[in-house]
Formats: structure tokens, sequence, C-alpha cells
């Protein structure tokens, strides 16, 4: 089962020994990010320094002539990533005797909401998520498909990784995060997940909705969430607070936006790429899931790329709808966290393995090997040399 772990270019980029430390893991493949939100990350080896901190999302390469005279555009990374670093990156990868992917992180964009609030979801209260960028807009749609096949075809890359390709929510670990108090649970957060930016008014309005009315509808199902009532949960939870042709008439507009998104994202990718270039989605399958790993559905989006990246954080269950396609040659790829001071179960690798591979797995992800430990390093290390 081949193995690929995610990195960063300032995990690689000084440091002379990281590109044969992570190949001596057993990995066949590096998933590299070249497009990334912000973020504060370890660097529990580095000879220069131990803690990155990136800003605001930005691309980690020079961005080309495309974006000339657009308003929206992709940031360039400040000194946490200066130049080419992702190419500097891959390049020490490769000649480590690794494959390289390039990870491509696209609607999720603090810097872009704090600069252009317009092109933010905004919920049924208000409230604008600078950290979403709302899919249903042209311009935004425009920028992300664009950005999607800059950033993935980068030299040298063999294939990419596409994360949030999707809407995103609520769910988002922002700065000093305080939001934790009230837990609305799966249907709470679908509606605090529901954006009534113009684009989506309209895009309700199409559905036969009136989008001040749904608001209305949003707040009054909420209310009771606030107040402590427990959330029943799933798709009959958000059928029961919004009702059931309502809360249908949501999902449509929803659905298809993130379909055609997506459909239009690959094309443009494999339309800049080699022949042979892979082209995976992080996915959850249900559709009405916001956030990195963007709701779909399995048969659709197994249609469009050649595979999908499954969160496997909670266990490896959400395999299975992937796997019930029947497609032999998609590539279904469990993420499991090595990282224990974040979660993750090295220790338990060849186990949970195992088990994802029951369950439909044919890769597995490995988060992430610029943030674990030596002790986690040495853990993976011995599961995979034990395949």
């Amino acid at each position: 089962m081949k193995a690929s772990t995610f990195v960063y270019p300032w995990d690689v980029n000084g440091d002379p020994a990281a590109p044969a430390r992570i190949a001596s893991l057993g990995v066949e493949q590096v998933t590299l990010a070249a497009a990334y939100h912000s973020t504060r990350a370890l660097t529990p080896r580095h000879p220069r320094h131990r803690i990155v901190t990136a800003e605001h999302a930005a691309v980690l390469y020079p961005a080309d002539a495309r974006w000339e005279g657009r308003e929206l555009r992709p940031y360039p990374a400040g000194d946490w990533a200066p130049g080419d670093a992702y190419g500097r990156a891959a390049e020490a990868l490769a000649d480590a005797g690794l494959e390289v992917h390039s990870w491509v992180v696209l609607a999720h964009n603090s810097r872009l909401g704090a600069d252009r609030p317009d092109t933010s979801v905004v919920n049924a209260y208000g409230d604008r998520y600078p950290w979403a960028p709302c899919i249903a807009q042209p311009a935004t749609r425009a920028y992300l498909v664009d950005l999607a096949a800059e950033a993935a075809v980068r030299p040298g890359a063999r294939g990419t990784e596409l994360e949030s390709l999707g809407w995103y929510g609520l769910q988002h670990l922002h700065a000093h995060d305080k939001t934790g108090g009230v837990g609305l649970g799966d249907a709470g957060q679908y509606l605090m997940a529901l954006c009534f930016c113009p684009a989506c008014r309209t895009g309700y309005g199409a559905q036969g909705l009136d989008a001040d009315a749904l608001a209305a509808a949003v707040r009054e199902a909420l209310e009771p969430l606030w107040r402590g009532a427990p959330d029943d949960g799933g798709w009959a939870g958000v059928q029961k607070l919004l009702g059931e042709e309502t809360a249908a008439a949501t999902r449509a507009w929803r659905d298809g936006t993130a379909r055609t998104l997506q459909e239009s994202a690959v094309a443009a990718v494999r339309a800049a790429a080699p022949e042979g270039f892979q082209v995976l989605l992080h996915a959850d399958p249900v559709t009405h899931h916001v956030g990195a790993n963007a709701g779909v559905d399995p048969g659709h989006v197994l249609s469009v790329a050649d595979g999908v990246v499954v969160p496997c954080a909670g266990g490896p269950g959400l395999l299975t709808p992937f796997a019930e396609q029947g497609r032999a040659d998609a590539v279904i790829a469990a993420n499991l966290g090595i990282v224990s001071g974040m979660g993750g179960s090295p220790g338990t690798l060849t186990e949970d393995t195992a088990r994802a591979r029951e369950l439909g797995a044919t890769e597995i992800r490995l988060y992430h090997a610029g943030l674990a430990s030596d002790a986690d390093l040495t853990a993976v290390r011995e599961a995979l040399s034990a395949r």
C-alpha cells in the first residue's frame, strides 16, 4: 500500500538532512504544500528555527502572469517561504528518491476575507467568515479555478491533492478560538454554514426560497441550540429544524455549486498538467459537511477526479462510501494522524493501516512528517518497514 506524508517547504529548505530523513520513513511520496493557509507550525529538527509563522494564506512559489490586472489574486508568502520555496523543497525531495505531489489549499483564506470582505461567507445573522470565501461568487470561483491549476501543476510534480475545494463554515480554529462554548452538533453547524451573500441569496431564489424568510427560519431553528437544547444531528436534524422541503432546497443550491466548482477546478488542472498527472480531492462522503475535507457525493467525485484523500481521525468509517463505488482504478487514501501531540497515533499505524485497507483504502497519507517528534517518526518508520 503506497504511503505519502505531508510536508511544508520550510520543513526542508535550510535543513540538508530533511529529505533523507523523510525518505528513510519508508514513504514513496511526499505531498508538499504549494498554496497554504495561515498557520503557526513547529519544526522540531530544523537547524535554523523551531517555529514558523505563516502570517496569511499564500502561494509558496512565484505566481505567474495570469494574475496581472485581476482584483482577486494569490498573495505571495513572506519570509516564512521566500521565492520559489516549493520548487527548492520539491527538487531536494525528488533528489532523495521521493515522488512529489503538490498540496493545494483553496477556499480557505483569511487574508482574502480581511482585504475583500465581500468575498466571504455571510451567515444568517449577518456575520462574515473571513476565512471562508463564498464559492458561489463568480469572481471567487474564477480565482479558485485558476489557483488550482497554477498551484497544482508545479515543475516536477507528478500529481496534486486539492484541499478545501468546497464550502467552508464555522468550524475553523481562528486565532485564539473561543467558539466552543455551545455544542452545535452536525445540524447546527450546517445551519451556521449557510451563506447569505448576494450570490447565495440569488441562488436560494432559484430554488424557490425567499432568502429573508430563510435567514429568519435559520435563526429561529438555531435559537434552542444556543440555549442548550440537544442537536439531533445529521441530515435528519437539519430537516427537523428547517422542514424537509426547505432543507432540501438549500442543499440543492449548495451541492450543485460545489460540484460544478470541483468539476471546473479539476478540468483546469488537467488542461495544464502533463499526461498521467494524478488529481485527488480531500473529501468527506457527506455532501452537507463543510471544511477542509469538502462534502462530496462519492460517485460524482470519483467520476471527476482520480481519487480522494479521506479524513480518518475519527476512525476509518468514511472510507466505505467511496470504496462502495466499485471503481477499481480510483485512489482512496486514508489520512492518518502520526503526530501524538495533535491527537495522532503513530504507535497504532500498522493496525490502522490494516483496518483502512479492509474498508477499501488503496493508499495512506501521514499527517505530518514535519510536525512529528523523533519518537513519532521512529514509530512510523517501524510500521512502514513491516509492510
